[in-house]
């Protein structure tokens, strides 16, 4: 199956609708940055609910589900990172609602900055995507991606 995946098959099996991002990926429109617009609402209630550490916990845990998630549904997709699969989005703009002020104008450029690197993928992006296949794959690209950004915005501040 390398088509677009159907409502039914995002919530037919609990790890396609992680990797699905709840539906996100459905849409037939940028859906990578469907699945980061949902994490969106989430980091900022995460982010005032949790710890630091109790956080970065969560979110590891987010990226250890993603990888198995990503893994088997990619299998079932039949493409190992099909566009559909948004958890690495969602868990990679996640962290970076973690680490990022809580303040509109840091996360807008987060958002913007974060979907730039994921979409352009510039090295190691690129190379890291090629190189690791399977659920872990998926998901380290985009975790690299927001750190890049998070690089660019700490290189702003720095300057500013």
């Amino acid at each position: 199956m390398t088509s677009a995946p159907s409502p039914s098959f995002a919530f037919s099996h609990p790890a396609h609708a992680i990797a699905l991002g709840g539906g996100a990926g459905l849409s037939p429109v940028a859906p990578g940055t469907a699945g980061t617009l949902v994490a969106w609402p989430l980091g900022w209630y995460l982010t005032g609910l949790l710890s630091p550490p109790a956080l970065l916990v969560l979110l590891l845990a987010f990226f250890l589900f993603g990888v198995w998630a990503c893994e088997l549904t990619g299998r079932h997709l039949g493409v190992s990172d099909h566009g559909a699969m948004v958890w690495d989005e969602i868990v990679a703009f996640l962290l970076m609602l973690a680490i990022l002020p809580r303040e509109l104008a840091w996360q807008l450029a987060a958002f913007v900055l974060f979907r730039v690197f994921d979409v352009a993928k510039p090295p190691p992006i690129r190379w890291l995507e090629r190189r690791f296949r399977g659920g872990f794959g998926v998901m380290i690209d985009d975790i690299v991606a927001a750190g890049m950004a998070l690089l660019v915005l700490a290189l702003f501040k720095r300057l500013t």
